[in-house]
């Protein structure tokens, strides 16, 4: 089945963590087997064969560049500056990739309807292009609002104006504070340019000041469930719920701390706590009963996002596993309709509404 994933930090991945994604995996994974700078070093499980594999023709494909404080005992650039230059490495990457052949940018409904008949037109025999909506995953690399015109120009169509902990426009994930005034004018901006607003990383103070001020689409490009997992990280009911009333699609990720509860980081593994794919159906299937329906629920699979098979499902060992969704949920009473809806069709009749 088509796949749409809605959080591939492309990128990051080959420009700070070096990693060739045109290449095989196992070559990747092989050229990484002596280097120790990064726990998840030889066990990527993201490249563009095997996203072809998994038949994953459409990503929402990130910047991101943290800036950090002095006394921040999170990773991070130093100054603004440097973050703005890291994501504008990002962004020759991916336009390297244009020229390569290897994707193709989508920012309006002509060229999502163009590429989506496309792979769906294929004969098989082909190599086609990965299509990738530009996000910013955490906006402290914006230094200015002018940062974000030039942006928008280049095709960056959504942001999430948080990561972890203080930011310069809003708190995100294990911290708490409302919103800047940065962050109030940054949303404005965002909703003259008609850009997605992602709710994920979010606190929970920022967020309801977000979906109060903000106007324009909204959606969580990766995301789970409090009721399930217990941690800011994830959004309590009332959060899915607001979400569901604007006509957001929030996509489910597959970071193992994230999917199930007591995950230690560095000390849990997949074989300890049992850890499959099939966990994150519980997720999904939360959100449906919550809405009624299975109309906001997407795959987001934050895979290779700083961590690898250490820290993602036992069964999954190349992002193209992600093909084992549609008969997890078949076996739990999804009809087929409802399955397309959860592994691409959400976003894109998301993307068609919102982009019209």
């Amino acid at each position: 089945m088509f796949l749409f994933d809605a959080h591939l930090d492309l990128s990051m991945n080959a420009v700070e963590w070096n990693r060739d994604l045109t290449q095989d995996l196992y070559a990747i994974r092989n050229r990484e087997k002596n280097m120790t700078d990064k726990p998840d070093r030889g066990k990527g499980v993201v490249s563009f064969p095997e996203m072809r594999r998994g038949n994953i023709g459409i990503c929402v494909a990130t910047q991101i560049a943290r800036f950090v404080k002095p006394d921040s005992k999170i990773p991070g650039w130093h100054s603004q500056a440097q973050a703005w230059a890291q994501t504008q490495a990002q962004i020759a990457w991916y336009k390297a990739m244009e020229e390569a052949g290897e994707m193709v940018q989508i920012t309006d409904v002509v060229g999502l309807n163009h590429h989506l008949a496309r792979w769906q037109n294929a004969s098989g025999d082909e190599t086609l292009p990965i299509g990738y909506i530009l996000s910013l995953e955490g906006a402290d690399s914006l230094i200015s609002l002018k940062n974000l015109e030039i942006a928008y120009g280049y095709g960056l169509r959504a942001i999430g104006p948080a990561h972890y902990g203080p930011g310069v426009y809003a708190y995100g994930t294990d911290a708490d504070a409302p919103l800047s005034a940065k962050g109030r004018d940054l949303l404005l901006e965002m909703d003259k340019l008609n850009m997605i607003l992602d709710a994920t990383h979010l606190c929970d103070t920022a967020f309801w000041e977000a979906l109060n001020i903000y106007h324009g689409p909204v959606w969580a490009s990766h995301n789970l469930v409090r009721d399930i997992t217990p941690h800011n990280r994830q959004f309590s009911n009332e959060m899915i719920n607001a979400l569901v009333e604007r006509g957001a699609v929030i996509g489910m990720a597959f970071d193992a701390w994230m999917m199930i509860p007591g995950w230690v980081r560095g000390q849990s593994t997949p074989e300890s706590t049992g850890l499959r794919i099939e966990h994150v159906v519980r997720h999904i299937d939360h959100i449906c009963q919550l809405a009624g329906n299975a109309n906001h629920v997407g795959i987001g699979s934050d895979l290779d996002g700083a961590y690898g098979r250490e820290q993602s499902p036992g069964d999954l060992d190349s992002i193209a596993d992600l093909q084992t969704i549609p008969g997890l949920l078949a076996a739990r009473g999804y009809s087929n309709d409802d399955i397309e809806r959860i592994m691409w069709r959400n976003w894109i009749e998301f993307l068609r509404t919102n982009w019209k």
